[in-house]
C-alpha cells in the first residue's frame, strides 16, 4: 500500500504495524525514524547517532518486527526460533524495550513472542521461557552471554538481526569482555543496528567489532533540544547549605510545578535529601543501585502515572566513568564501594520518564555526557521542559567544559542561562533549614536506608515461600528492633506568610500553608431575627408571664 510522502504508511509497514504506530499516536515518523527505518528494511547495517528522546527505540523496533512478519508470512521460515536479539546496558531500559516492543504488536501478539532476560530472576526460572524459542530476545549481555552458556539460549544458527540499544554505555557498564565473548556465540552473517546517543571511543571500537560496512547516519541536529523546547539554567550556590535552602523555596513555594526529577550523586545524598524533604512534608521518591529492579521499575510506573511528583534519583554509573585507568573494568568483588549495588542500574539514560517538567541537577554532573542524559529526561516529544543545575564555586571548569561542548565552541551565547534568583530574599528561612538539618543525622540516613531494606524483604515474591516454611523468621523481621527515623517536627510544615519574599507573593504558593476558609453566613432575610437575642428575649418575657401569673393568683381575679 503506497502512503502519503512523510507518514509510517510511506516507509511500507505491515497494516498491523501501522494501525499500533497510529494507536500510540505517531502521527509521522521523527527524523531518525524516517531516515533508518527504509535502510534497516534493505538489509543494511546501521550505525545511528541521535539525541536522546528522538525516537530510536521506534527507529530500529519497527524494522526489526517487519523482518520478522515478513519472515513468517513466506514459505522459507521452517521452525521457531531466535532471531532477534536486542543488548541494553541497565535492566530498566530492557523492560522499558519490551514494553514498546508488546505496543507495536498488539495486532500482531499471536504471531510474535518476545521476552525480556535482564531482570534478577534466577537462570533456572528463564530456561523454559527461553526453550519455547521466542522470537526476540532482550536482556543485559552479562545475562544473554550466561543464557549461552548454561545452554538455554542458542543463536548460532538462527540470528538474524541483532540491536545495540544505548551503545555507548555498554562498555563504560562493564559489558566489554562480555560482549566480546558473546559474538563468539552468533552466526557468521547477520544484520546490526547500533544505537547511541552520542559517538566516542567505545561506540568506535564496538563498530570494529559488529558491524559490516554500515551506513552512518550522523544527524545533524544538537543533542538536546533547542531553547524553545528545553530551557537551561544554572544557580550559583556559595555553599552546601545554599543549595538544601534554595531547593526548599523552589519545592516548598511551588516556583518549580509539575514532576521533577533531582540527580544526587551517592546514595547516601539520595536519602539525605529526602528525609530533609521530609522534613517540611513534601514527599520524594528514591532511586538508586540497592534497591531491587522490581522495586525500581514500579517507582518509575507509579511516577508516570502521576502518584508521586519527585524522584530523588543517583547517576552512580557516571561517578564510575571518572575513576581512571579501570574504567570499562567490572569492581572487583572485594571492593566495598560496589558491595550491594546493582552493577545494572542506570537511571539517567534510556528509561522513558513521562511528561517531566524538570530535572533538578542537586549534585552537579560529572561530565558533558552526564550532564546531556540527565537532561535528555525531559523535553521529550513535543513537550516543554526545564533543567536546572546548581553550581558550588568548584565545580564553574567543569561548567564551562559542558557549555562550551553545547555550543560547539563558536557562540559566545551562553547555553545555560543565569537564574535570576536573589538569595537574600529568602534568608528568612534558612533557620528553617537548619533546623531541618539537626534531624537528618548520620544515623537517620543509616536507618532511613536500613527500612527501605526491610521493607523489600517483607514484600519480596521470592522470600515469599521461605518465610512460610520459616515463620519465626518473618516474626523476627516483623517484630524487630523499631527503628528511630528523623524526627518530623510539625512547625515546619507550613511556610509562615511572613517568610514569603513580598516580590514571590504573587507567584509562590506555599504547599500545604492553606489556611481553612469558615463559610460566609447566609445574607440575612427581611424580618429573620438573631437566634440568641430571640432566645433571651423569649426567656425574659416567659418569665415576666409567670411573675404577672402569680400575681393574679394572689390577688384574685375580679368576680371570684
Amino acid at each position: 500500500m503506497e502512503g502519503e510522502a512523510g507518514s509510517f504508511a510511506h516507509l511500507g509497514l505491515d497494516a498491523r504495524l501501522l494501525q499500533a504506530t497510529a494507536e500510540l499516536g505517531w502521527a509521522k515518523p521523527t527524523l531518525i525514524q524516517e531516515k533508518a527505518i527504509p535502510l534497516a528494511l534493505e538489509g543494511k547495517d546501521l550505525l545511528a547517532r541521535a539525541k536522546t528522546g528522538s525516537g530510536k527505540t521506534g527507529a530500529y523496533a519497527l524494522p526489526l518486527l517487519q523482518h520478522l512478519l515478513r519472515g513468517k508470512a513466506s514459505a522459507l521460515v521452517v521452525e521457531q526460533a531466535v532471531r532477534g536479539l536486542i543488548l541494553v546496558p541497565t535492566k530498566e531500559l530492557g523492560q522499558q524495550v519490551l514494553q514498546m516492543l508488546r505496543q507495536l504488536t498488539s495486532y500482531c501478539s499471536r504471531d510474535l513472542h518476545l521476552v525480556d532476560i535482564s531482570g534478577q530472576a534466577d537462570l533456572a526460572a528463564q530456561r523454559p521461557i527461553l526453550m519455547e524459542k521466542p522470537d526476540v530476545v532482550v536482556g543485559t549481555p552479562s545475562r544473554v552471554l550466561a543464557h549461552l552458556r548454561a545452554g538455554s539460549l542458542s543463536l548460532q544458527d538462527s540470528l538474524e538481526i541483532l540491536v545495540l540499544d544505548e551503545a555507548d554505555l555498554l562498555f563504560s557498564f562493564g559489558f566489554e569482555e562480555d560482549l566480546k565473548s558473546l559474538l563468539c556465540h552468533l552466526p557468521k552473517i547477520y544484520q546490526t543496528f547500533l544505537m547511541s546517543a552520542t559517538f566516542n571511543a567505545d561506540v568506535e571500537a564496538l563498530k570494529e567489532l559488529v558491524l559490516h560496512n554500515p551506513v552512518t547516519l550522523k544527524l545533524q541536529e544538537s543533542q538536546l533540544p533547542d531553547s524553545s523546547k528545553l530551557s537551561q539554567f544554572q544557580i550559583r550556590c556559595e555553599t552546601e547549605d545554599d543549595k538544601f535552602l534554595l531547593l526548599y523555596a523552589l519545592l516548598k513555594l511551588s516556583l518549580v510545578k509539575g514532576k521533577v526529577i533531582l540527580f544526587v550523586s551517592t546514595i547516601d545524598r539520595c536519602y539525605r535529601l529526602k528525609l530533609f524533604l521530609e522534613q517540611f512534608s513534601i514527599p520524594a521518591c528514591v532511586l538508586n543501585s540497592e534497591l531491587p529492579v522490581q522495586s525500581r521499575c514500579h517507582i518509575i510506573s507509579q511516577f508516570n502515572r502521576g502518584f508521586c511528583d519527585y524522584i530523588i534519583a543517583t547517576d552512580e554509573q557516571d561517578l564510575g566513568e571518572k575513576e581512571g585507568p579501570t574504567r570499562g573494568k567490572r569492581k572487583r568483588k572485594g571492593n566495598k564501594a560496589g558491595k550491594g549495588k546493582d552493577q545494572e542500574y542506570g537511571v539517567s539514560r534510556g528509561i522513558d520518564f513521562q511528561n517531566v517538567s524538570a530535572v533538578l541537577n542537586f549534585d552537579f554532573p560529572p561530565s558533558v555526557e552526564s550532564y546531556i542524559h540527565r537532561a535528555g529526561r525531559t523535553a521529550r516529544a513535543d513537550n516543554p521542559g526545564t533543567a536546572l543545575t546548581f553550581v558550588l564555586p568548584s565545580e564553574k571548569a567543569v561548567l564551562a567544559e559542558i557549555e562550551a561542548a553545547l555550543t560547539g565552541g563558536g557562540s559566545d551565547d551562553t547555553p545555560l542561562r543565569p537564574y535570576l534568583f536573589r538569595m537574600e530574599e529568602i534568608e528568612g528561612l534558612r533557620y528553617r533549614c537548619r533546623d531541618a538539618m539537626r534531624s537528618v543525622t548520620k544515623q537517620a540516613i543509616k536507618e532511613a536506608r536500613l527500612r527501605e531494606i526491610k521493607e523489600e524483604l517483607l514484600n519480596s515474591e521470592k522470600l515469599k515461600t521461605y518465610f512460610e516454611d520459616n515463620p519465626r523468621d518473618l516474626d523476627l523481621l516483623r517484630h524487630d528492633k523499631p527503628l528511630h527515623p528523623a524526627i518530623v517536627k510539625p512547625h515546619l510544615r507550613n511556610v509562615p506568610a511572613y517568610l514569603v519574599p513580598p516580590t514571590l507573593r504573587a507567584v509562590a504558593q506555599p504547599l500545604g500553608s492553606k489556611r481553612r476558609r469558615r463559610k460566609p453566613l447566609p445574607p440575612k432575610t427581611r424580618g429573620q431575627r438573631n437566634p440568641l437575642r430571640s432566645f433571651r428575649c423569649t426567656k425574659q418575657r416567659s418569665g415576666a408571664k409567670h411573675r404577672s401569673a402569680r400575681h393574679r393568683t394572689a390577688a384574685g381575679t375580679p368576680g371570684s
